[in-house]
């Protein structure tokens, strides 16, 4: 058995609780392990809170000021995708290389998200869509409570 759902946001503050309480509740009901779902609401949130702050102008089209959060509980592996509308990340930041750049001082209000993300996610794949903005997603193989509804073991 699997799980997906798929969520469109507007580029508000309000809609990152959003999307982590629906994964939580989603991986709770399916019995994932608490600690693999806190770690991957962590990285979801950091996600989401970048495509808030980063993914368009807030003064352009509908398009421009929504993104779109999709899950994927699939056997073993929860797969999460985070898309914007925005300029995408900057060729200079290391992170289209196939990893986050270097992390920003532990004072800096900013720039330490993909990082995190990176540290909670087992693997992590970011990519420009070029005059589409860009996608952050992320992989984790899951554990599961003993007896519960998607257990694979």
């Amino acid at each position: 058995m699997s799980i997906w759902w798929s969520l469109h946001l507007r580029r508000e503050a309000a809609s990152v609780p959003l999307a982590r309480r629906l994964l939580l509740g989603t991986m709770e009901t399916a019995g994932v392990d608490p600690d693999i779902s806190y770690d991957l609401s962590v990285a979801l949130t950091e996600a989401c809170a970048n495509a808030v702050e980063h993914g368009g102008d807030r003064d352009t089209d509908e398009a421009s000021r929504a993104y779109c959060v999709t899950a994927y509980l699939d056997g073993e592996k929860c797969r999460i995708e985070v898309a914007d509308s925005g300029p995408g990340f900057p060729a200079s930041r290391g992170v289209l290389r196939g990893h986050a750049a270097a992390p920003s001082p532990v004072t800096a209000e900013s720039g330490r998200g993909l990082c995190l993300i990176e540290q909670f996610a087992d693997h992590v794949h970011v990519r420009n869509r070029p005059g589409r903005g860009a996608v952050v997603s992320f992989d984790k193989v899951l554990k599961w409570r003993e007896g519960t509804l998607l257990d694979v073991s």
